[in-house]
């Protein structure tokens, strides 16, 4: 919860930031595009990249400017129709940011992805890849989920966490949501720093989704959440303020910033936390959850006491407590078969159990982070 007021000079020194804006800061009431807020904020992030900061922009909208387009009463709430209208919106998102950018003489280009790109480690690879490159040729990567081919079981939900698991593959130093208020509120008064994203924070969240977006404070606040696991900062402002980036950077106390965990996660720890998602769960004894605890061990058969699958060897699986909380992440050694067979046992029967024993730990602590 929040805590006396941060060192923002801290801000001075991000190299690399993700900037977030939400269908309701770049779209009028009617869900067309806002040329004004475009400009406004292209020349904003322009400005920055020229101060030597590289930008990646997580844009909606799509929806928001099909919906005006095709001159529809609201957003419609089937997904085929929802696809329809984000593939007439995506063309139009795109060639506004293309012809405010272009006045600044920043290239614009286009990366859409779904949930499904995030959970196989090769494809994640390539994608980082492709952005470092696109910042190798200063070209800024707007970024939006793929409406248009998105289902139910590969959709983000929203544009907010896509920025979140954004901002830990390109590892950035901050990721900054421009909303339509000016941070996380409390007792009427905008909080200057949260330290920890906890039920209390949670709290605070009133029902403020927009009619034409599907995010959030909510979904700031859990995307702002895992950021901060990772190391890095993340701050909600009003992206009406003038100069926001240029002054939430300059160390300003704007908006609402929330802190980073001391230890900054590695680039594979921070995709086992948050790209890739569970394909089962492993409940383990206290004994076991007192050891993951404490730091620097892995999870042995002999601390399982069951296991949800199913699930194959090198899945990426939650490990649960007693209390029923994850209180960790990894990659197995072995399927949820193999699993159930060696559960409670040590490491010396896993051959007998098994037939073969290729590690001795379930998760090894290299695969595996702390919730």
């Amino acid at each position: 919860m929040p805590r006396p007021p941060a060192d923002r000079s801290l801000l001075t020194r991000c190299r690399r930031i993700v900037v977030k804006v939400g269908t309701n800061t770049i779209c009028d009431s009617a869900g067309r595009l806002d040329v004004k807020s475009v400009s406004s904020l292209a020349r904003q992030i322009a400005e920055v990249m020229r101060s030597g900061v590289s930008v990646t922009l997580v844009a909606s909208g799509a929806i928001g400017s099909g919906v005006g387009e095709l001159d529809l009463p609201e957003r419609p709430r089937e997904l085929s129709k929802l696809q329809a209208v984000a593939a007439v919106g995506q063309g139009q998102l795109m060639r506004a940011f293309h012809d405010a950018f272009a006045r600044h003489q920043v290239k614009v280009a286009q990366v859409l992805l779904t949930r499904d790109d995030f959970e196989h480690r090769r494809r994640y690879l390539n994608i980082r890849n492709t952005l470092a490159a696109l910042e190798g040729f200063a070209a800024l990567a707007i970024i939006n989920e793929n409406d248009t081919v998105a289902v139910d079981e590969i959709r983000f939900g929203d544009n907010d966490i896509l920025a979140s698991l954004v901002s830990a593959m390109l590892g950035a130093d901050l990721l900054v949501f421009l909303t339509g208020v000016d941070g996380l509120i409390k007792d009427g008064s905008v909080l200057d720093c949260v330290e920890c994203v906890d039920s209390e924070t949670m709290s605070l969240v009133r029902g403020d989704r927009s009619s034409l977006g599907s995010g959030g404070m909510a979904s700031k606040l859990t995307a702002a959440a895992a950021v901060t696991r990772a190391g890095q900062f993340a701050a909600i402002a009003n992206s009406a303020a003038p100069n926001v980036l240029a002054r939430l950077l300059g160390g300003e106390q704007i908006g609402t910033v929330f802190v980073p965990a001391k230890r900054r996660m590695s680039s594979r720890r921070r995709w086992i936390a948050q790209a890739a998602r569970a394909a089962g769960k492993i409940f383990i004894d206290e004994g076991a959850a007192k050891a993951l605890a404490a730091g620097g061990k892995s999870l042995l058969p002999s601390g399982i006491k069951a296991v949800s699958g199913p699930f194959e060897r090198g899945a990426t699986v939650s490990i649960i407590d007693q209390a029923g909380r994850e209180l960790a992440r990894g990659l197995t050694n072995y399927s949820s078969r193999q699993i159930d067979k060696i559960k409670g046992l040590r490491t010396c029967d896993i051959a007998k159990a098994l037939g073969e024993k290729s590690h001795d730990e379930v998760v090894h602590r290299n695969n595996m982070t702390l919730r």
